[in-house]
């Protein structure tokens, strides 16, 4: 497959919360033969608690702190397809981390798309407020700029499927 040269080594998904990163991330790892990581999760096995949790006992900025830490170590590895967590552009650090040691992808939705995705997800500290959509559009305004800034290959995401065969086809320019 062509789209695989161009692949050089990580594949890092990068966007808001309900854009389809982890379930992206796990059929395009399915489909190279790549180990598939999701960053939040990872914290979550590292830390023996949830994302909630770790908000309730440290914060954001604890959670940004275990957040840094886990993508370095998992943009250390090879060949991988990494699924970040919503928030990880937020560090410069981070933002440099991931493009020096991978492909980022950044999966666009609009906020009224990522609000339909994620309405019945309780396991989202940030939504977990009088009004989702508002505190979604408030994230999208805050982060579009940055994820743009990260990400070598901006792709809407739609259907897994659309969205795949719009990578690869970004992928084979």
């Amino acid at each position: 497959m062509l789209f695989m040269e161009k692949i050089n080594g990580n594949l890092i998904l990068i966007g808001l919360m309900g854009a389809g990163k982890t379930t992206l991330g796990r059929y395009i790892a399915q489909m190279l033969d790549r180990p598939f990581y999701d960053s939040d999760h990872e914290i979550c096995t590292a830390s023996g608690v949830s994302i909630p949790i770790i908000f309730e006992m440290e914060g954001e900025q604890g959670f940004r702190n275990r957040e840094t830490a886990m993508l370095k170590k998992l943009t250390a590895m090879k060949d991988i397809i990494l699924s970040t967590g919503g928030g990880s552009v937020l560090r410069e650090e981070n933002r440099q981390n991931m493009r020096r040691n991978g492909m980022v992808v950044y999966l666009h939705a609009s906020p009224e798309v990522l609000l339909e995705r994620t309405r019945y997800d309780n396991s989202r500290p940030l939504l977990q407020v009088e009004n989702p959509l508002a505190k979604l559009q408030e994230l999208y305004n805050a982060r579009d700029p940055l994820y743009r800034n990260t990400a070598h290959i901006v792709i809407e995401s739609d259907s897994c499927a659309k969205t795949v065969k719009r990578l690869f086809e970004a992928l084979n320019r």
